[in-house]
């Protein structure tokens, strides 16, 4: 419905129309959002909207994982997974990235990461190979030992799924296994959650 209103949408330029629509395709911004937002972009100096498009095609050419935890990275391997004052025996299990950005901004972690990219979600046809799982068992069967992992998938009812499975998974392997404490709400994301709560769940985390 969204392209048939933009194509009768009166006194736009075609390339008004065309920014609106792709601007549209974006996830929570809907046509009217999308208007406000094209219109503010062709008022702003050329040399803003300039920088704006040299930003997203650099995402986007340069943007890919890190090749150990999964994370987004312009390098072989995340500033995390690089850093030799994080501890590097300690591995926080998360969703997705949006995750991992939450638990930094709280600034209790000093561990690494490990991103699934999901979780696992039978109805929507998402299983445990359609995640990162395997990377990281071959992760703890390697050299470098790793005394704990913490599982910090979210608090729904596809990340409680996700955490049990884990905890399986890993306890053949003597590994610490640990969930984050229920500081955080039932059915809420990790990229929602204030610092302070995200800190309380991380330094009151239980074991599986």
């Amino acid at each position: 419905m969204a392209g048939n209103n933009l194509k009768r949408a009166d006194g736009l330029p075609p390339a008004m129309m065309r920014l609106v629509r792709e601007l549209s395709r974006l996830p929570g911004v809907g046509e009217k959002t999308a208007a406000r937002l094209a219109f503010n972009l062709l008022n702003r100096p050329r040399d803003e909207v300039i920088a704006l498009a040299e930003a997203l095609l650099e995402m986007k050419e340069r943007i890919g994982l890190c090749s150990e935890c999964f994370a987004l990275a312009d390098a072989p391997r995340c500033q995390i997974c690089e850093d030799p004052e994080r501890e590097h025996d300690v591995i926080c299990v998360v969703e997705g990235p949006a995750d991992l950005m939450a638990i930094e901004r709280a600034r209790s972690f000093g561990g690494t990461y490990h991103v699934l990219h999901g979780a696992v979600a039978p109805l929507d046809g998402v299983g445990p190979d359609d995640l990162k799982m395997k990377e990281l068992l071959m992760r703890l069967e390697g050299p470098a030992a790793v005394r704990e992992v913490i599982i910090a998938t979210n608090a729904t009812v596809e990340g409680e799924a996700t955490a049990l499975y884990l905890a399986r998974l890993l306890k053949p392997l003597g590994v610490k296994t640990t969930r984050l404490a229920r500081g955080l709400p039932a059915g809420g994301d990790l990229e929602y959650s204030d610092a302070a709560t995200l800190s309380s769940a991380l330094n009151n985390r239980r074991e599986f």
